[in-house]
Order: structure tokens, then sequence, then C-alpha cells
């Protein structure tokens, strides 16, 4: 014969698995390296709410830009960052060096 738990604890496994289920997802920061004119990694998946952190190791500026859309400015040897807001897939490239390319798919 089964015994039930007290109503107590029956309460307390109901809102921790609550807590579990309904816990936000927290945002992540992606880092993207730039080093000897190559966005790498070239191809980056996130979510809205995450942030791509661009780290240029070059000795001169490059930018991450999205014709129509947004760009970012990053300085020789710094890092620059963007916060995702809308979920789209684009492909972006240094204004700078067009042959650099890559490519952001940000879902929701």
């Amino acid at each position: 014969m089964r015994t039930a738990l007290p109503v107590p604890k029956r309460c307390l496994w109901i809102a921790l698995a609550l807590t579990i289920v309904a816990a936000p997802v927290q945002a992540e920061t992606i880092e993207v390296t730039i080093d000897k004119l190559v966005f790498s990694p070239a191809s980056i998946e996130a979510k809205v709410g995450d942030t791509i952190e661009w780290v240029n190791k070059d000795a001169f500026a490059h930018t991450a830009t999205v014709k129509g859309g947004w760009e970012v400015m990053i300085p020789p040897k710094a890092s620059a960052s963007l916060t995702l807001k809308t979920a789209e897939a684009v492909d972006y490239f240094c204004r700078f060096h067009p042959n650099m390319k890559g490519r952001l798919v940000v879902w929701p």
C-alpha cells in the first residue's frame, strides 16, 4: 500500500518543478575572433538577447556590417559587441575589407 506524501512536501516538489520548467534561458555572449582578415567562426547561431563580441587581433580596424542594416566598428587590438534584438538571418562583411564575410542566424 502506498502512502501519500504530506501536502507540504508535495507542494514543494510542484513548486520546484515549475521553477525548473519556467526558468528563463540565460543570454550568452558569443565570441567571434578576427585574425589575419578572417572572422572565426565565419558562421554563428544565436538567440534574441545574446551578445556577439568581435575580438580584433589585427593591427587595423574592421567592421561587422549588414548591408542596409547595422554596423559595428571594431578598433585594432580591441573588441566591440552587439546585443541581438530581432530574429533574422544575415550575411555581414567588413566594410574596409569586403572579402571578410560572416553569417549570423538569430533565433527567437
